[in-house]
């Protein structure tokens, strides 16, 4: 009997918590008397709904339990305490009576810590319900007493109810008493924290939206800085006159049709992004000739990963233009992705004339790390750094998740 009694409420606590979790699962209870509190749980509101779920889940199972035992233990003791100063009251009808208040009172406390918004909202109704609760205790639990011993009902009434009656009176009382505090305490917690919600929410929105603004605004920089500074290398081919100048139009018309919708995109996949890269470069091979090389390395279990465009095409950019460019005799650029740890690593490296003989990086470095902070906070970082052999090897790493 026990075992069922214990796997009856271990599955009304699972149903409960799963409301309180997805208010919406309420509809798929069967039972009526558990569906109607059910919906009640559900329509609280979503804090009110998070304080009973942490409630819940801390008291189940034998912690429950053992804190009913350990009131009604306290509960009966003031019973008899009570009993001690009024001897003309019987010691049962004291021990009825106060565990009738006490859990009246645990009941009360409980009601108005997780509905204190609906008590604020109907108080008079609350009111008159407590009357009426201590009014019919009164009398059942009077009459309880009185068949336990084998007395006359109505006798036992006359004889304990004045004093019965005046302590569940003044109970009542403090009863109404407390709802109107407790739940006004309550409410205007509630009402404290919902406004804050509110308000962190609104500033989360404004700054997602200036964050967005600012990477329009860097989006927008960066494409010009890019076409330009290609288009400055088409031009020059063409004032000296070289036979690929046709060729290297050819080639970034091709590459800028290929690439203007990843342009315009906030984010693309690693994989566009490197075929973006692969193209660019491309370009800037039919310019140079062999004084370029390139090697992309892109495993295709991270082929799908997320980026910011043109972000990598930026520091593909950067090394062309302070690294290859003005070295004499040209170089390298190899650019690999990898997964290290939880993040994504991508490290783009040149043999070009290293750091020492760059100026000021200029706008594409600073685009790079303001887009990073924007899109990733603190957990995005950009590094340059001189390479052993000579030139620069940039490190840009990305959280995975």
């Amino acid at each position: 009997m026990w075992q069922s009694v214990i796997n009856w409420y271990a599955n009304w606590n699972d149903e409960l918590l799963n409301v309180l979790r997805e208010p919406e699962s309420a509809e798929t209870v069967t039972i009526p008397w558990r569906k109607k509190i059910a919906k009640q749980a559900a329509n609280l509101s979503p804090i009110e709904r998070d304080q009973l779920y942490q409630f819940c889940l801390e008291y189940q199972g034998a912690k429950l339990w053992w804190a009913i035992a350990k009131l009604t233990i306290l509960f009966s003791a003031l019973g008899l305490v009570l009993y001690s100063f009024k001897q003309k009251l019987h010691w049962l009808p004291a021990v009825l009576v106060m565990n009738l208040l006490g859990w009246m009172l645990v009941f009360a406390l409980v009601g108005i810590w997780f509905n204190y918004r609906q008590i604020s909202r109907r108080h008079f109704h609350f009111s008159v319900s407590a009357f009426l609760g201590v009014l019919f205790g009164f009398f059942g639990f009077t009459s309880l007493s009185a068949v336990i011993q084998g007395k006359d009902i109505w006798a036992t009434i006359w004889k304990d109810g004045p004093i019965v009656l005046v302590v569940a009176g003044i109970a009542g009382a403090l009863y109404v008493l407390m709802i109107g505090i407790v739940a006004g305490w309550r409410n205007q917690g509630y009402e404290t924290k919902a406004a804050q919600l509110a308000l962190d929410a609104e500033r989360e929105k404004s700054a997602r939206q200036e964050s967005e603004s600012q990477l329009r605004l860097l989006r927008a920089q960066i494409e010009p800085h890019f076409l330009f500074n290609t288009l400055g290398a088409v031009q020059q081919l063409a004032e000296q006159g070289a036979p690929k100048a046709a060729e290297l139009t050819a080639n970034l018309i091709v590459f800028l049709r290929a690439s203007m919708s990843e342009m315009r995109a906030e984010q693309i996949s690693l994989a566009e992004e490197f075929r973006l890269i692969q193209a660019y470069l491309e370009v800037m091979k039919a310019r140079l000739g062999s004084r370029l090389n390139f090697e992309l390395q892109l495993p295709p279990e991270l082929a799908s990963i997320p980026v910011p465009s043109m972000l990598l095409l930026t520091l593909a950019e950067n090394a062309i233009k302070h690294g290859i460019e003005p070295s004499l005799r040209g170089g390298d650029i190899q650019i690999v992705a990898e997964k290290l740890g939880t993040d994504l690593l991508i490290t783009v490296q040149d043999s070009g004339v290293g750091l020492s003989d760059k100026p000021n990086p200029g706008i594409g470095l600073r685009n790079v790390r303001d887009r990073l902070r924007l899109q990733y906070g603190t957990h995005a970082t950009l590094s340059i750094a001189e390479a052993e052999q000579g030139g620069v090897i940039a490190e840009v790493t990305i959280p995975l998740a």
